[in-house]
């Protein structure tokens, strides 16, 4: 299996903080969205490892069909 699913058909908001790491989920299966929990294992996703550069609220993708992962770029609008 090496589609990723969609988890919802919108962005997820996030308040990150600076230098902190964070495992966006890519294979849409996690159960923590929209960060990994270990769901693509059997699959060829990983997850994609974002450093936040500053406090601040980002919007994270929720369909996983984002041309700029892991952020939400508007691809969910074609799903709909």
């Amino acid at each position: 299996m090496t589609d990723p699913v969609p988890a919802q058909l919108a962005p997820y908001n996030f308040t990150v903080k600076a230098g902190r790491k964070y495992f966006w989920c890519a294979c849409g299966r996690s159960q923590r969205q929209p960060f990994c929990d270990g769901s693509h294992s059997g699959t060829t996703l990983s997850p994609v490892v974002y450093t936040a550069l500053a406090d601040e609220e980002l919007w994270f993708c929720g369909c996983k069909q984002t041309k700029s992962p892991p952020f939400c770029d508007g691809s969910h609008e074609m799903l709909a």
